[in-house]
């Protein structure tokens, strides 16, 4: 099992859900699924082609600051920008993710990866309320939604495990392409911001070309156990304006990934991940530059499942072990994910 996994990449899925819209909802810049889905989907090393399937699940419940929880009152009396009077008081950001996925490797070094997710969100707020707060500005009737259901943004991926003759280490270079409808084009449907553009980064698509850079090792480290490390970089390279004129650039990330696989038996493989996520506020005139930066860390363990030599499953819960966020944004108490690969 442990030749096989060890040849397969670490494509480190950041879906990032940022934030910003200067009138409307501002979402959680640096919470989502920073799971290494490849190392815990073990796929089986070879030429050939694959298909893969992932879903995420994250709701953002709970409204934070820096390393702690926050309220209502302390967004609208202490708001993040201090040239402000007020400030946005969020209610939750409901997300689901139904990533599918294509691969083709024409030899074990070589192996090229296409992803392409297709978001279902939810999202709810309150709206910007100017201090002092009272309690009548988080009445029912002061809420307002908006839903989201759309193609995102597809990730298309190269990865080379020719550095090592026993393919321990490997790099990667990819894209992540503007295929999702960005800027202002779904609007808030319910509540007293019925009729306003929702937040930029919570459409489907952030509008920006970005270049994903990586690399990942792996490492035996008993008869029984074996380690793995990856390393990932996503800077935004090129962004649209929306219909309007308007720009939006999101903010780059990076993610750090250690884990550890127990490999007695091949069909039945528990794992446990250490997921980083850092990401630096976002830029441009959609932007909102002081409620979408941060540093997370989860504790992720997990389970990987041979049904048959060449379908792999696997499910993983991400436990939050802290967060430094900037300003106040919305974030969950865990998330999960569950998925499958194919080899034909």
């Amino acid at each position: 099992m442990f030749n096989q996994l060890q040849r397969w990449p670490l494509a480190a899925l950041a879906l990032a859900l940022i934030g910003g819209w200067p009138d409307a909802a501002h979402a959680c810049a640096t919470c989502g699924c920073s799971l290494s889905s490849d190392e815990a989907m073990g796929f089986p090393a070879g030429a050939g082609w694959r298909l893969s399937f992932e879903y995420d699940y994250i709701n953002q419940d709970e409204l934070r600051s820096g390393s702690r929880s926050a309220t209502p009152a302390a967004v609208v009396n202490s708001p993040s920008d201090a040239a402000l009077s007020g400030g946005e008081i969020e209610n939750s950001t409901l997300n689901r993710y139904f990533t599918f996925g294509i691969g083709y490797s024409p030899n074990p070094d070589w192996q090229f990866d296409l992803r392409l997710p297709y978001i279902e969100r939810g999202h709810t707020t309150f709206g910007v309320q100017t201090a002092p707060y009272t309690a009548a500005e988080t009445a029912p009737d002061q809420l307002s939604g908006a839903h989201v259901s759309a193609l995102g943004d597809a990730k298309l991926i190269v990865s080379y495990l020719g550095l090592l003759p026993t393919s321990d280490l490997g790099v990667q270079l990819g894209l992540k392409l503007p295929t999702g409808s960005y800027g202002t084009k779904v609007d808030f449907n319910s509540g007293p911001a019925v009729g306003t553009p929702l937040d930029a980064s919570l459409q489907a698509g952030t509008g920006s070309t970005d270049l994903i850079i990586g690399a990942f090792y792996h490492r035996p480290v008993s008869r029984n156990f074996d380690a793995f490390a990856n390393i990932q970089y996503q800077v935004a390279v090129a962004s649209k304006q929306d219909q309007s004129g308007n720009d939006f650039r999101v903010g780059n990330n990076s993610t750090v990934g250690l884990g550890l696989r127990y490999e007695a038996d091949p069909r039945f493989v528990p794992q446990l991940q250490l997921n980083v996520f850092h990401k630096n506020a976002d830029q441009g005139a959609l932007a909102d530059t002081t409620d979408t930066a941060g540093t997370v860390a989860y504790l992720s363990p997990g389970l990987t499942l041979r049904a048959q030599d060449r379908l792999h499953l696997f499910g993983f819960v991400q436990l939050p072990l802290l967060s430094n966020l900037s300003g106040y944004q919305l974030f969950p108490r865990w998330t999960a994910s569950v998925g499958l690969s194919l080899s034909l």
